[in-house]
Formats: C-alpha cells, sequence, structure tokens
C-alpha cells in the first residue's frame, strides 16, 4: 500500500456500496490501519449513535480475519464508540483496500457499556447461508467474538 494514500472500498453483493480516500497509518502485513473522514454525504443518525460531517474513522483491517473495526471519533477527538462490520478478511493491493461486507454489525459505545448487534435481518436475508454456509459461518463467528470482546471488557485489546 502507499505510504501517502489510500483508498477503501466496501462491497456488498458484489457492488461497490462506497469507495473513499484514506490515510495510511499501519500495515504489518496482516493488521492495516486507515484513517478517513466521514465519507457519505450528509448525517446518518442510528438512534444509538450519530455519524456526521467531521466524525474522524481511524479503521482497522484484518488480512486473516472477517471482520473490520471502526474508530470513530468527533472533529473535536470525542470518542463515539467502535462500529463493526462483519466483512470477509481485507484485501489491500496497490494502494486500495477492498472488503465484502456480510451485513452484520456490531456498535460499541465509547464507555463500553452498550454493545448492539445489528443487521441480523439483512443477514438471514441476504442468502448467503444458501450460497456460502461455509462465509456465514464465519461471519456469525467474527460477531460473537467481537461481542464477547466488547462484553468482557477486552476489545480494546483487539487494537492494541
Amino acid at each position: 500500500m502507499s505510504v501517502l494514500s489510500a483508498e477503501v472500498r466496501l462491497v456488498k453483493a458484489g457492488v461497490t456500496k462506497i469507495r473513499y480516500p484514506a490515510e495510511p497509518l499501519f500495515d504489518d502485513g496482516t493488521h492495516l490501519v486507515v484513517r478517513a473522514p466521514w465519507a457519505a454525504p450528509g448525517v446518518r443518525d442510528f438512534g444509538f449513535v450519530r455519524f456526521e460531517p467531521g466524525d474522524v474513522f481511524t479503521e482497522h483491517y484484518w488480512r486473516d480475519r472477517w471482520y473490520a473495526v471502526k474508530e470513530v471519533r468527533t472533529g473535536a477527538g470525542v470518542l463515539k464508540g467502535w462500529y463493526c462490520d462483519i466483512t470477509r478478511p481485507a484485501v489491500a493491493t496497490g494502494g486500495e483496500v477492498v472488503v465484502e461486507d456480510l451485513d452484520l454489525d456490531l456498535w460499541v459505545s465509547a464507555d463500553g457499556l452498550t454493545v448492539l448487534r445489528l443487521d441480523e435481518d439483512e443477514f438471514a436475508g441476504s442468502g448467503l447461508a444458501d450460497r456460502d454456509p461455509q462465509a456465514a459461518d464465519e461471519a456469525v463467528r467474527a460477531l460473537d467474538e467481537l461481542e464477547l470482546l466488547a462484553r468482557s471488557g477486552s476489545f480494546s485489546d483487539l487494537l492494541g
């Protein structure tokens, strides 16, 4: 990956969902970290958190894990929490990080008290379990692993 720039591309069901520039921070060949401003237009209010212009995402990707963890902070640096995407392992080549979203997500609040499993209905309706049962099993296992880490208080060790 280029030292000066990167592009993150999130793919869902074979279609690019979003693409945005990011600043590479770390890459040891397995764990890759980039930083990017909130890339979607406007505000996205989930009820439990708002993502909005000015927010900064420090995004952790792994080439051998089925998830990505995004630390979310306000522009002033106040931690909002961690948004975790369940994905196939990241592929990084030529300055581009490509991750395939598998519909499941986890939210962990900044204080660690709120841990929410998200989009399980989308995952069930995606047909992944029929098309690729092994990937579906990996996705559920990844979500369970992240939730366990969050509820046990050792979530931040994951990013260390």
